[in-house]
């Protein structure tokens, strides 16, 4: 079963977000999902300064099987990009939740935080699968 850490908010395409105390939030992809791609090997993260809308595609993460594209769960900005990653792709596979997180985004709309998945909502998605 896939770790599914209660204080976050999911997508149901396998990402995650964790708002931050200066209200901006972090963004990555899930347990499952990594679990899923099998050993990463390449992460491509939105610029810094790029504006994204919600769902839209905007990361690319590559394992030994597959690419795969993440997608925004909110809209705003980006205000920084995990830099370990170049480097590290691997992080994401043995700490997706905590080291191994994509980008930072200020929202533009924070209420459509409330649109998305809590633990409960998306451990129900992963009983899908």
């Amino acid at each position: 079963m896939s770790n599914v850490p209660a204080d976050l908010k999911y997508l149901k395409s396998h990402e995650w977000v964790k708002p931050l105390p200066d209200g901006e939030m972090l963004v990555g992809i899930t347990d499952y999902a990594q679990q899923s791609l099998g050993d990463l090997v390449f992460v491509e993260v939105p610029k810094v300064g790029r504006k994204l809308a919600a769902g839209e595609a905007c990361a690319v993460v590559e394992s030994v099987k597959a690419a795969s594209d993440v997608y925004s769960p909110l809209s705003g900005e980006v205000t920084g990009a995990n830099p370990a990653l170049a480097d590290a792709p691997e992080t994401l596979n043995s700490d997706p939740y905590g080291a191994g997180w994509l980008w930072k985004l200020k929202p533009s709309n924070p209420a459509e935080l409330g649109a998305l998945l809590d633990a409960a909502g998306y451990q129900q998605v992963l009983a899908t699968l």
